[in-house]
């Protein structure tokens, strides 16, 4: 078995929680909002790569420091 790369949570505003979830190389967080689906993929092969998909579309895929800098240039913007 290949050595396991990270660990994934879910919990949930109605004291819902899963934690531990294995992982070797990558994972993704499906929600559904009505009709609707929102996904937060996380890749650890090489670099870390973020992708967040609303539906089948990609919104945005980059490395974690490239999200790390999305989020802080759209907080400033606020």
């Amino acid at each position: 078995m290949d050595d396991i790369r990270m660990t994934g949570e879910l919990r949930t505003d109605l004291d819902c929680e899963v934690t531990g979830l294995p992982a070797q190389r990558w994972g993704e967080a499906v929600f559904k909002v009505q009709n609707e689906e929102i996904v937060l993929e996380i890749s650890v092969e090489k670099d870390v790569i973020v992708g967040v998909m609303l539906g089948e579309e990609a919104a945005w895929r980059g490395t974690l420091k490239g999200f790390k800098l999305l989020l802080k240039e759209a907080s400033k913007r606020k």
